[in-house]
């Protein structure tokens, strides 16, 4: 364990290097920090960071920077969330609010995290298997051609045609509409199967076929294999960064590109707390460099997706995170009213 000085003193070190981008040494600490020993101590305390891994000496420099450990522990032990400020808060509500509708949502979240974090943002659409239903529509195209719209909780549109083996009347589609709706409306998607599987025999002989397929391509659409989308922004944001990447940034823009690894970053919806992976704890080699900072968003208290930043392992901590959980709570509330 260390003691409480030397925790204060890597405090010390991980701001000034955010800060100022440079190296930190034991004068400056105590010119800029009241730490309340001498530099001799300081020199002292930080021989010993370095030992134990938590700071490291670039070769070009007499000053030190913090390593992934280092970080790391300044995320679990020293650093509080930092909270936005009330015009902070209020342009967050305001530029999110004027949305009208999911895509428009999320690319206004991707927009509003990129400029405020400067960072690379990135956001997950709420997922179907952890939506909600809100209503079935079923309209009829032809005489034996349906279109299905499926509506969830978070505001996520599917939309599927289906191929009737024969035609089917407005009466009977205003029927199932109704049955359907009256099953399936408010239910999680996971029990919407148990609910309609007897549906078929509620209408006549002629019209089972229809209802069968109809019900099929429901099913298929609460099952959809290609649901988790993603969209990002803000990369040129790394740009910024180039000295913070060891020889270039094109193993992160590369590993950016790729959604599987992206969907890894951010993690499992079900954890709706502040996430922070540092350096080498991100599993992609690309990523080494970068920390992610990820939360879960959704309505009604549960996570049905995720949002996050990635950026360089010397970022602001305390401020991304605060800025991350800010606007996860602001979309959370746009789609329970949505």
């Amino acid at each position: 364990m260390l003691s409480e000085r030397r925790l204060q003193v890597l405090r010390a070190i991980v701001q000034d290097y955010v800060g100022t981008e440079e190296p930190v040494g034991s004068k400056a600490l105590t010119e800029r920090h009241n730490l309340g020993v001498s530099p001799a101590t300081v020199r002292n305390d930080m021989a010993a960071l370095e030992d134990e891994g938590y700071i490291a000496q670039p070769h070009t420099s007499a000053g030190r920077i913090p390593t992934d450990k280092g970080y790391r522990l300044f995320v679990d032990k020293l650093a509080g969330v930092k909270p936005m400020t009330a015009p902070e808060r209020r342009a967050i509500q305001n530029f999110l609010g004027g949305a009208v509708d999911l895509d428009d949502v999320v690319a206004r979240t991707v927009r509003l995290l990129a400029q405020l974090t400067r960072q690379v943002a990135v956001v997950q659409y709420p997922s179907l298997t952890r939506s909600t239903v809100r209503h079935v529509e079923l309209l009829s195209l032809a005489p034996a051609r349906l279109m299905l719209v499926l509506i969830t909780d978070t505001g996520r549109v599917e939309q599927r045609l289906v191929d009737c083996p024969v035609p089917f009347g407005e009466s009977s589609l205003a029927d199932l509409r109704a049955r359907l709706n009256s099953r399936v409306a408010g239910r999680r998607f996971a029990d919407v199967p148990g609910l309609v599987e007897d549906l078929p025999e509620a209408f006549e002989a002629e019209d089972r076929g229809t209802v069968s397929t109809v019900l099929s391509t429901l099913m298929e659409t609460l099952v959809e294999e290609n649901e988790e989308r993603l969209v990002i922004g803000g990369t040129a944001n790394l740009t910024r960064f180039g000295h913070d990447f060891p020889l270039t940034i094109r193993p992160v823009l590369e590993a950016l590109e790729e959604q599987v690894v992206l969907l890894k970053l951010l993690g499992e919806a079900q954890d709706p707390g502040v996430t922070v992976r540092i350096g080498h704890e991100n599993a992609h080699e690309g990523l080494n460099s970068t920390s992610v900072v990820s939360v879960g968003y959704g309505s009604g208290g549960e996570a049905v997706a995720k949002l996050g930043v990635v950026g360089p392992t010397r970022m602001d901590y305390p401020g991304t995170m605060g800025a991350v959980r800010a606007v996860a709570r602001y979309v959370g509330q746009i789609l329970a009213e949505s």
